[in-house]
């Protein structure tokens, strides 16, 4: 039995303990609080202490460097094993979905295709609001690749995302009611106004402004990002990356340099001055606090045709460039130019990324760079000076980098425009690296790249006629896309490739390689816990092995994957999430050969996994690809041969290269609406779908010519019905030749 003295001294040790803890409890409470109160009244500064912030994530890269690095390591190499599904949500639109949610102190804030947004309750999946902000069915014909939204803002108890329309709309964060909604396209100006632009990418924030940017360049538009007060919605400043036609100010911040400097780099005359020229800002806007600048990634021009757009004169500034304004101001402080004279469909608005990493034995704070070109680029973050760049998948448009100014040493081939012949292009239109999300581990210091290779017939047009409600690439229509051949088509599927490269960038050479079934794979997270993530387009979920590639998780999600996830805690408690759903130009075009490498019947949803998860998806039959329809006998050749070109000029692009679709939206072969010239008709003429995406178009065609187009799929549907029967007893789901 312990003595008294000890009895007591036990409990003065007790007491003292106690007290310690609570006091610990008090000051860790008044921590979390202070951190929480941050992220709702400074989100800004919360953001440049994102690490301070672990469990949440609070922008569309999780910090302002957009490295997609998250220092949680509750879920890690030795206990992967044990992670299941904890809780599921399905989405109310089975197309592409690819977006980046946010979390804010345990919340999901989702937005999904058709531009709409959800709040979930992190630990349970519980909906808590919902927003729909009933973007119109006719605009979906207005984008090149699927009504997709990427990702939201979070700023000050905000929720701020586009619509695929063109607005920019903030929601309070904790009741989904609408606080204020912009139109984002100018109504005046030169070019402003046109029809084809639209917004599907995150918004990002800097200093209080809300930056957006749009797409369009493949219909016809100027490439600009406006700046927006997140407090009341007005308009902040304009950046036009493209310059003025009559070289004449539009009252924008970007005046000065595109008339002094930018206008000079282009033709006097040539299509881009009705075309608009396009360098359009669809997705990467990146405010680097350490710099004090953001970094606008610059899309491709407008008709695509290098000798059409700008008569094979200039280097086309600002396109395929990565471009630093200033946040107050939107003034230009430098550029550099990644594809000059572009007509590969090369953008550079592939995922900008900072870090402070070693260069030739010095370190800097740097931006690296992997737009669709292949190459990959290490700049100065400040100045923009080149540092280094290599080649990160194979490519046959350039020789090389000059080793001093970046600048491609072009492969005379490529030049299809200017030497009057076709091209196969390696990396083709959809690049080496699309929009999927790269991450940075600075544990690894390797760039984990989701890679791919899908090659491109290009052969230019001669002459340039605009086509309303239609792609506008000044190329021959019926040669691009698919070979014409079984031999070149079986040999075009054996190029396509998709893998990731964990990429050393003090070495510019890959680590090690991950090999995928194919192209079109969703975007990367890294963790402290040593893991990539990342959902794949047969259909699984994936951890891997930071350090070596090692499979090391898989889970069916019964759907393809090409979003990237994201990782959070909700109530200490860690999780991953990701959004499901097959879709964008790679199926949507691609069509049959899609099929290849990943699913197409979708089942959309959100799905997040933990330590020990309890829950199941439910089991689904499906079928790969729509069902094929015995085909109505007769049809008219010559009719159906000139339907063939309106085909692939207004229709390939959602409905599949040459008829055949990759089974996100209908495969017209197999249409009851074919079969009935009123009834096909009153779909595409009169409009009778476009509540459901499918617009009207008896204002850019005849009705002789909509027939035109009804005869060509009857034709398509009798010459490959029984290739489709055939199909279905592919395991693979590849229709044969």
């Amino acid at each position: 039995m312990p003595s008294p003295l000890k009895q007591f001294t036990k409990r003065i040790n007790r007491t003292r303990l106690a007290a310690a803890l609570t006091s610990l409890l008090v000051a860790s409470t008044g921590l979390t609080a202070a951190i929480a109160d941050e992220v709702d009244s400074n989100t800004g500064q919360a953001i440049i202490n994102a690490d301070q912030h672990p469990g949440d994530w609070l922008t569309y890269g999780r910090a302002y460097s957009e490295q997609r690095y998250s220092p949680l390591d509750q879920i890690n190499r030795g206990n992967i094993g044990q992670l299941h599904l904890a809780w599921y949500q399905d989405l109310d639109s089975n197309r592409g979905q690819e977006g980046t949610p946010l979390v804010v102190n345990g919340v999901i804030y989702a937005t999904t295709n058709w531009s709409k947004v959800r709040a979930y309750d992190g630990a349970t999946g519980k909906l808590l609001w919902s927003y729909d902000p009933k973007v119109p069915g006719y605009v979906a014909d207005k984008g090149c690749c699927d009504t997709v939204n990427r990702g939201a803002a979070y700023w000050n108890g905000k929720i701020y995302f586009g619509t695929f329309d063109g607005r920019l709309i903030a929601l309070d964060a904790k009741t989904g009611k609408l606080v204020w909604s912009v139109y984002t396209i100018p109504k005046t100006g030169s070019l402003g106004q046109q029809r084809s632009y639209t917004v599907d990418g995150a918004p990002r924030i800097a200093k209080g402004r809300v930056i957006i940017g749009n797409g369009g360049a493949e219909f016809g538009a100027r490439g600009f990002v406006s700046a927006f007060d997140a407090e009341t919605g007005k308009l902040d400043w304009r950046f036009y990356t493209v310059p003025n036609p009559e070289n004449k100010p539009d009252g924008a911040a970007s005046d000065s340099v595109l008339m002094s400097k930018a206008y000079q780099t282009w033709s006097a005359n040539g299509a881009w001055k009705r075309q608009g020229g396009g360098g359009t800002v669809w997705d990467s806007i990146v405010y680097d606090p350490q710099t004090d600048l953001i970094y606008l990634g610059v899309g491709n021009g407008s008709p695509w045709n290098y000798k059409l757009r700008s008569e094979g004169k200039g280097d086309n500034w600002f396109l395929g460039s990565i471009v630093a304004i200033k946040p107050e101001t939107g003034e230009y402080v430098w550029h550099f130019q990644e594809t000059p004279m572009d007509q590969w469909d090369y953008t550079s608005v592939q995922q900008i990324m900072t870090a402070d990493i070693m260069v030739n034995g010095q370190k800097r704070h740097v931006i690296m760079h992997a737009p669709k070109n292949g190459f990959f680029y290490i700049l100065d973050a400040k100045t923009g000076e080149f540092l280094s760049g290599k080649n990160y998948v194979y490519e046959n448009w350039a020789k090389g980098l000059d080793p001093k100014t970046g600048r491609p040493i072009y492969n005379p081939d490529a030049m299809y425009t200017l030497n009057g012949k076709d091209w196969y292009g390696i990396p083709g239109d959809l690049g080496g690296h699309n929009f999927a999300a790269m991450s940075y581990s600075p544990k690894t210091g390797y760039v984990y790249i989701p890679a791919q290779q899908v090659p491109f017939l290009y052969e230019g047009a001669k002459q340039f006629t605009p086509h309303p409600d239609s792609w506008n690439l000044g190329l021959n229509m019926k040669k691009v896309g698919l070979p014409d051949t079984p031999e070149a088509k079986a040999a075009f599927i054996k190029d396509l490739k998709g893998w990731i490269i964990a990429w050393d960038p003090t070495k510019q050479a890959p680590a090690f390689t991950v090999n995928h079934k194919g192209p079109w794979n969703g975007g990367i997270l890294s963790t402290a816990g040593d893991l990539l993530f990342q959902g794949l387009a047969d259909g699984t979920f994936h951890a891997y092995d930071a350090t070596n590639g090692k499979d090391l998780f898989k889970f069916d999600a019964h759907s393809a994957i090409i979003a990237p996830p994201v990782t959070y805690t909700a109530n200490g408690k860690q999780y991953v999430s990701v959004l499901v759903g097959w879709g964008g130009i790679y199926p949507f075009f691609l069509g049959g050969v899609a099929r290849s490498s990943g699913w197409t019947v979708n089942h959309s949803r959100i799905i997040t996994f933990a330590i020990d998860g309890k829950a199941e998806l439910p089991q689904h039959e499906d079928q790969k690809g729509f069902l094929p329809v015995k085909p109505p006998a007769d049809y008219d050749s010559a009719k159906a041969e000139a339907g063939y070109e309106k085909f692939q000029i207004y229709c390939a692009a959602c409905h599949g290269d040459n008829g055949e679709s990759g089974g996100v939206l209908p495969d017209l072969r197999w249409s009851g609406a074919i079969r009935k010239q009123d009834g096909f008709y009153n779909v595409v003429g009169r409009g009778a779908l476009t509540a459901y995406g499918m617009d009207r178009f008896d204002k850019s065609m005849k009705p002789e010519e909509i027939e035109d187009i009804r005869q060509f799929l009857i034709k398509r549907s009798n010459d490959t019905f029984q290739r489709e029967v055939d199909a279905r007893n592919n395991p693979e789901g590849v229709p044969q030749q």
